[in-house]
């Protein structure tokens, strides 16, 4: 039976890779620092709180380590933790926004990075944390698998699996080979919602006319799993699941009143 997961990425406005972590891509002008939020993000995290509180989803948030040198966004992640409790989950989402499938090969410095990030979401998420690992803007290769695996990680959701973005996969790659080098490693890979092979989620939200198809496609989504059985469900390979994801710099469109387009569930229905 299909259920929805539900993910929402906690990227600052510096993580993005025109500002940080891409070989090519990253230019100057970071809009904010480590230890800084954002205006826009200030804004991003009113509207998130109010969508939350709006609905009982269990929902995965998918962390960037460094956001917790940050005293205000520390202090407003306890409270997000405190109020929601057991709905919670937390992954990593990297130690900064490094996208290391667009650099040479270096498990070395990516398992350094992964063990520093793992560290400190434990400290600060205490039970809410999994090991479960999404990279950042989806810029996963195969060697990476590897290094997830010795380093405790049961699950992958990096993958984008449309043509559009196979670049992210690495040179001479593709999603089937990263996909397949998961699955040799142990875990278990969670690829995001497509359809007519092309991108659904994060920035299709609103890069038109994709924006069109995603708020179609996520009007359909199924219901979400129960927060008890969420855990087993994803690291079960046979269990259907259609991965959704959005920012909480999304919440910061439409002056603070964005709300991701999914359907009126009324409550989570339990799993046969």
């Amino acid at each position: 039976m299909n259920r929805s997961w539900l993910t929402v990425d906690f990227d600052e406005e510096r993580h993005v890779p025109r500002a940080q972590g891409h070989p090519s891509r990253s230019k100057d002008g970071v809009t904010t620092v480590s230890g800084a939020v954002s205006p826009r993000y200030t804004t991003a995290m009113k509207g998130f709180e109010q969508w939350i509180k709006s609905n009982d989803y269990p929902i995965t948030f998918f962390v960037i380590a460094d956001q917790f040198q940050s005293d205000k966004f520390r202090e407003w992640f306890a409270s997000l933790l405190a109020q929601f409790g057991e709905r919670i989950t937390v992954g990593c989402h990297g130690l900064t926004h490094r996208c290391w499938s667009a650099w040479p090969e270096d498990p070395d410095g990516f398992a350094a990075a992964l063990a520093e990030a793992t560290s400190v979401l434990q400290h600060h998420c205490g039970s809410h944390f999994r090991p479960w690992f999404r990279a950042p803007a989806g810029y996963i290769a195969p060697w990476m698998a590897a290094v997830l695996s010795k380093q405790g990680y049961l699950l992958d959701s990096s993958v984008n699996p449309s043509l559009l973005v196979q670049r992210k996969a690495g040179k001479g790659n593709s999603w089937t080979a990263v996909s397949k080098a998961v699955e040799e490693s142990g875990m278990v890979e969670r690829v995001w919602k497509t359809r007519f092979g092309l991108p659904m989620n994060g920035p299709a939200l609103s890069l038109f006319p994709l924006s069109i198809l995603a708020f179609s496609a996520w009007k359909r989504a199924p219901a979400p799993f129960p927060t008890k059985l969420l855990d087993t469900a994803l690291l079960d390979p046979a269990t259907q699941v259609t991965t959704l994801y959005w920012h909480v710099l999304d919440h910061a469109r439409k002056d603070g009143s964005w709300l991701p387009p999914l359907p009126q569930w009324s409550k989570p229905i339990p799993m046969n």
